[in-house]
């Protein structure tokens, strides 16, 4: 897992993962070693995602203290 190629990258290589795993034709231990690297681009793609929400947070924030709550698309 790379943090330098991003959310989308690590997204991708998710998926390649859950397709390998999925198609049933690994081995036991090559599929321990996809299923560990998916678990990693898990926990990164969860982590920025968390990050974008406290910065999206931070952002609405008022200076009197209280939230803007907006939907993205302005409705």
């Amino acid at each position: 897992m790379s943090k330098k190629n991003g959310f989308e990258a690590a997204l991708q290589r998710l998926e390649q993962a859950v397709e390998q795993l999925e198609s049933g034709e690994l081995s036991l231990e090559k599929a321990l070693t996809v299923f560990s690297s998916g678990v990693k681009e898990a926990d990164y793609c969860r982590e920025s995602l968390r990050a974008v929400e406290l910065k999206v947070e931070q952002l609405l924030q008022q200076s009197d203290g209280s939230e803007q709550r907006e939907l993205v698309d302005g409705q």
